[in-house]
């Protein structure tokens, strides 16, 4: 099957999603976290991305990224990739690739859907039953983005910040947004734009978007029958224990 061309623009965010390969673990230890994160500065920095959210789970990576360039994410995953896997392999002595294949990513809709894949990336660790609580999880962006811990590797959006002129409101009512899970048709709608590379917007918006790059739009799919089971990509987010 030939791959999917990848919508490709600058100015607009990204929802970019790497697993390890075979869905085994890309991060063995603390320093595993800290060194994806350096080179996740370093690169956003050479490439010109502005970080809004992220999460390190056991065996994959979710990141929400707004480029300069068309090519800047490009440019930034294969950064933090060579790096990372140069690392993995000298500290662990093993050899080969860590992760599996192509990164996935979807073009996110900013006025509409921006909050909601934001909450999506920082609740991974709570769908994953790994902690209670968002804030309990080390490895995301939600301790700066709730908490107001510093994290000089994110560039606040400018719809999170338009929550509140005042940083100590806006979180506050970042914070609210988390008192209730996602619904299961945002759910679906997330992975089913980063499983096709699809716009994750409005109708419209997504025909704009692939009219833009010059792509053909792939259609929702029908819904299901009752009873009937989903595709593994759909149901929950990989980690070490929640295949």
């Amino acid at each position: 099957m030939p791959r999917r061309p990848r919508i490709k623009l600058a100015g607009l965010p990204q929802h970019v999603v790497q697993r390890g390969i075979n869905r085994e673990p890309c991060f063995f230890a603390e320093e595993d976290y800290h060194s994806y994160l350096h080179w996740l500065e370093k690169a956003a920095a050479d490439w010109h991305c502005a970080i809004h959210a992220y999460v390190l789970m056991t065996n994959h990576v979710h990141l929400l990224v707004s480029p300069e360039s068309e090519t800047g994410i490009a440019r930034l995953m294969q950064a933090v990739g060579r790096r990372y896997v140069q690392y993995i392999n000298r500290s662990y002595k093993r050899t080969g690739s860590l992760w599996e294949g192509r990164y996935k990513s979807s073009l996110v809709q900013e006025d509409a859907y921006l909050l909601t894949c934001m909450r999506y990336i920082e609740l991974n660790p709570v769908r994953a039953n790994m902690v209670q609580d968002p804030g309990q999880y080390r490895w995301s962006s939600y301790r700066h983005n709730g908490l107001g811990q510093p994290d000089r590797r994110i560039t606040p959006h400018a719809l999170y910040l338009a929550m509140s002129p005042d940083e100590s409101d806006r979180r506050a009512a970042y914070r609210a947004l988390f008192r209730s899970q996602l619904d299961e048709d945002a759910l679906d709608d997330i992975r089913l734009a980063l499983n096709r590379g699809q716009p994750l917007g409005s109708d419209r918006f997504s025909e704009r978007i692939c009219a833009e790059a010059g792509i053909r739009r792939a259609r929702k799919r029908p819904g299901r029958p009752a009873g009937t089971s989903k595709q593994p990509d759909d149901t929950q987010d990989q980690t070490d224990f929640g295949f």
